[in-house]
């Protein structure tokens, strides 16, 4: 009886300490993350980058915006920002034995940069971003036919406009057009290529036409 009162004391201060030692780990790093470690920053954002690859998609998100969300990769990190960039394609199904696009790249697009918004701003462990900039890469074919990525749509989503941002009912459209997506169309309405670099030739960015729900 004495020795299994002293074991279950024995297990309960160990797992007290294992508890406590965490917690103290994670406001370190929450402290860190706060005061501007980069070097911080960046791994904890590498670490919830690398678990979002491996973990299962959530019931309410679809398969080819999760698809997108785990190509994210981080480019670069500052004191209270990072920046990613992901993948897309369009969406097809096969309707009466033709596959027919339901989901052009930019719609796409939109839907996979909404999601990461979401997630980069308030689910990384210890870490609060100011602004999360997300850049959504496509494949374009040239005139020889081959293949090339580019970008076609870049969007940085600051903490002060998510808060504005009604995540549940408005579309990836006007949650991308709250914070200001930059992208570009051609003449019959798809999705051009941007240059990131220069910023002269950096397009306005296109209203979506979202009433105010603000």
């Amino acid at each position: 009886m004495e020795w299994g009162i002293l074991a279950i004391v024995i297990i309960f201060i160990v797992v007290s300490y294992i508890v406590l030692q965490g917690t103290r780990a994670s406001i370190a790093w929450r402290k860190a993350a706060a005061g501007g470690d980069v070097d911080v920053i960046r791994q904890l954002l590498e670490e919830s980058i690398s678990g979002w690859r491996s973990m299962k998609r959530p019931q309410e998100v679809a398969p080819d915006v999760w698809r997108g969300v785990q190509s994210v990769n981080l480019i670069d990190v500052g004191p209270d920002s990072a920046r990613v960039s992901c993948q897309v394609e369009s969406e097809y199904r096969l309707v009466d034995e033709r596959w027919v696009e339901v989901a052009n790249v930019l719609q796409e697009g939109m839907a996979v940069t909404a999601r990461l918004a979401d997630m980069l701003l308030y689910d990384v462990p210890n870490l609060r971003l100011a602004s999360a900039r997300i850049d959504v890469h496509t494949t374009f074919r040239d005139p020889e036919g081959g293949s090339q990525r580019a970008c076609i749509l870049t969007t940085t989503a600051g903490r002060e406009a998510a808060r504005r941002v009604d995540w549940e009912a408005w579309t990836p459209a006007e949650i991308v057009d709250a914070f200001g997506g930059r992208y570009r169309l051609g003449e019959r309405g798809d999705a051009l290529p941007i240059d990131l670099e220069d910023e002269a030739g950096t397009p306005e960015p296109h209203s979506l036409g979202v009433q105010s729900q603000r």
